[in-house]
């Protein structure tokens, strides 16, 4: 009898060993020989299930996603029922901040990521829906008829943040406090300078 074969498992488990590459050694070590040796299969096996660099790119960053969005629900589901819409922004920001060894893993690939797209625009199509999705969310959530602007710059904020996070600059403490200095201007605007 074959043996039965788990294709998404196989998948998830290129794409861990792309993250893992392109978290230790940039986004300029990752080939399909690279990868396959980091997750001990064949290049053919690689080749089996991703064509192509972007192929593989797109969907290590689902899986970053899709990792993102366990966080953010557990995180959420933390603070009970109807939270204040400013707790529930904190929440959802800083779960999607960079501010331990796991997370940043996932942030450098997600920033990788992005410097891949800005030289191949094509395979950013998913990152710029999910981008105007997410815009769309925190405007839905945000006070005042500029929601959309603010709700854009919160997301500028926080992907400035991470960028921050991961080269060192600011350390998590002070990323947060960055973002309630942020949040308590969006909220509180008599309180800003």
């Amino acid at each position: 009898m074959p043996k039965k074969v788990d294709h998404l498992e196989r998948r998830t488990l290129i794409a861990d060993a792309l993250m893992r590459v392109a978290a230790d050694q940039g986004l300029e070590a990752v080939s399909l020989r690279h990868v396959a040796a980091e997750a001990g299969v064949s290049s053919g096996m690689v080749q089996h299930y991703f064509r192509t660099k972007d192929e593989m790119m797109t969907f290590a960053l689902s899986v970053v996603r899709e990792r993102n969005q366990v966080r953010v629900t557990e995180a959420v589901a933390r603070l009970g029922e109807r939270p204040s819409p400013r707790a529930l922004l904190r929440t959802i920001v800083a779960a999607l901040l960079p501010l331990d060894e796991h997370t940043r893993d996932d942030g450098r690939v997600a920033l990788a990521f992005l410097a891949y797209t800005a030289v191949r625009p094509a395979a950013a199509t998913g990152l710029r829906e999910d981008t105007g999705q997410m815009v769309g969310f925190l405007a839905s959530i945000l006070p005042g008829p500029e929601a959309g602007d603010a709700a854009a710059g919160l997301l500028a904020l926080m992907e400035g943040l991470g960028v921050y996070l991961l080269g060192g600059q600011y350390t998590a403490e002070q990323a947060l406090s960055v973002l309630d200095a942020h949040l308590d201007m969006i909220f509180d605007p008599a309180r800003s300078p």
